[in-house]
């Protein structure tokens, strides 16, 4: 039995690899498909000059009627991963619309017996092998080529990808993708202010791959690749440690029966000037006190608004900073979940974060196109923090009070779930205009729910 047939070729990309449980199956025929503009190209050029080495053998990418080889390569050199010196050794480029507009489509199959003889390809690209169709005079010439094709490549050992502009329709109809071992579909989703881009794996014969869309980005370097968050697994115990974490709030410890547990979630909800930020600011501040480290994810003030808000609360940011204070501001112009998620479980991970901040899900929401997929994100991300021991807080904007008559109005019923406690803040009437905090939901906790009011001091929030 061919041990071959059981190894992996690696995407070059450590996230899509993740996703593809190792790799592309090594002499496999696989398709990227995906409309103009959502990536697929600089996906296979990304994976191409990854096994361009100059003691393997060659890779072929092969060209048809949508870009000529020259035009490919003009715009390649723009990415840090091209290194021109691979041209013409480990990498060589063919443009052979001239044969196909010429022959039609029957000029394909020699042209690539006659490549794998000359050239022995480890990979073969062909970038668009959709654009054979506007070639094919017939439904049935294309299914002979396409069978004389697959005879070809499967008698040698090389991968094969074919780059192609397909729709989903063309997924059910069109013959090669009955051949397909494997099919990675590109998606563009287009927001008001940007586009978010996704992928998706179809199939992978024999390989077991993670399902769902995984956020992309194109950058300077290629194709970053952000996996989808899954629930992590979890073993069955019933042995809990309890642990209670200090919030750094005067007088709201002993709302919560002595402090929030370590691993839980809180969501702060409120409107605007109740002191959501102040409130959260000041728990993550309080982690230098238990030398614990915290990690402030912010999407509202930038870095110097939030340098004015520290310096209010009696701290310096260099300070603080150096004492395991950990910042990270994104524009909610330019928030995207699924790369934050990995910058920030890469933080927690490289600065052994016990305490996070997320200020706030209502950005979150708004900048997620399908708040279905958000929720589960949301949720997947609580129960790895919880694993990890992390005290996770987390502010969520209300328009008006979060509860009247026992009732929610701030919508945050799709989030009550997967926390364990919620904290509401609300600005009193005419005339003083006084602050109140109510704790609506402790779990596995005694707490007060009783109205309290609050002040915030020089020294922050101050719980009567």
């Amino acid at each position: 039995m061919n041990q071959a047939l059981y190894e992996c070729i690696s995407t070059g990309n450590r996230q899509m690899d993740e996703i593809l449980n190792g790799g592309f199956p090594a002499n496999s025929i696989n398709i990227i498909m995906g409309q103009p503009g959502t990536g697929k190209t600089i996906f296979a050029e990304q994976m191409v000059f990854h096994h361009a080495t100059d003691n393997d053998r060659p890779i072929l990418y092969l060209t048809t009627l949508s870009e000529p080889a020259s035009k490919v390569l003009t715009y390649l050199q723009r990415f840090t991963f091209f290194d021109e010196n691979k041209i013409g050794t480990s990498v060589h480029y063919q443009d052979i619309g001239t044969e196909l507009a010429q022959d039609g489509i029957s000029a394909l199959v020699p042209f690539v017996q006659q490549a794998i003889h000359s050239v022995a390809p480890k990979i073969i690209v062909i970038d668009s092998f959709k654009a054979l169709h506007d070639l094919a005079e017939s439904h049935q010439e294309m299914r002979r080529m396409l069978h004389s094709l697959t005879s070809s490549l499967s008698a040698f050992e090389t991968t094969v990808f074919l780059v192609g502009e397909y729709t989903e329709e063309d997924s059910r109809t069109l013959p090669e993708f009955a051949v397909a071992d494997g099919i990675l579909q590109f998606l563009r989703s287009s927001l008001s202010t940007r586009d978010e881009r996704f992928l998706r794996v179809l199939k992978l014969r024999g390989s077991s791959y993670l399902e769902g869309l995984h956020g992309c980005k194109i950058t300077s370097g290629g194709l970053d690749i952000y996996p989808r968050l899954i629930t992590p697994k979890v073993t069955e115990s019933y042995n809990a440690e309890i642990e209670r974490v200090s919030s750094g709030i005067e007088g709201f410890d002993d709302v919560v029966g002595g402090g929030l547990l370590r691993g839980s979630t809180t969501i702060v909800a409120g409107p605007a000037g109740a002191g959501k930020t102040t409130f959260s600011l000041q728990f993550a501040l309080a982690g230098s006190n238990h030398n614990e480290r915290s990690l402030y994810v912010n999407f509202q003030e930038n870095p110097s608004q939030l340098a004015r808000l520290i310096k209010f609360q009696g701290a310096d940011l260099e300070k603080i900073k150096a004492g395991g204070f950990e910042l990270l501001y994104v524009s909610p112009v330019e928030l995207q979940i699924d790369s934050i998620i990995v910058k920030l479980f890469g933080l927690i991970q490289e600065k052994n974060i016990k305490r996070v901040v997320i200020d706030s899900i209502s950005d979150f929401s708004r900048s997620s196109g399908d708040q279905d997929r958000l929720h589960d994100y949301l949720y997947s991300m609580l129960q790895h923090l919880s694993l990890k021991g992390v005290t996770t807080l987390m502010t969520y904007e209300t328009f008006g009070t979060l509860m009247e008559d026992g009732k929610d109005t701030g919508s945050i019923s799709r989030f009550s779930n997967m926390t364990d406690n919620i904290v509401s803040l609300g600005l009193g009437q005419e005339p003083d205009f006084q602050r109140d905090i109510r704790c609506i939901k402790a779990r596995a906790t005694k707490h007060d729910r009783k109205v309290h009011h609050f002040d915030i001091t020089n020294n922050g929030i101050c719980v009567s």
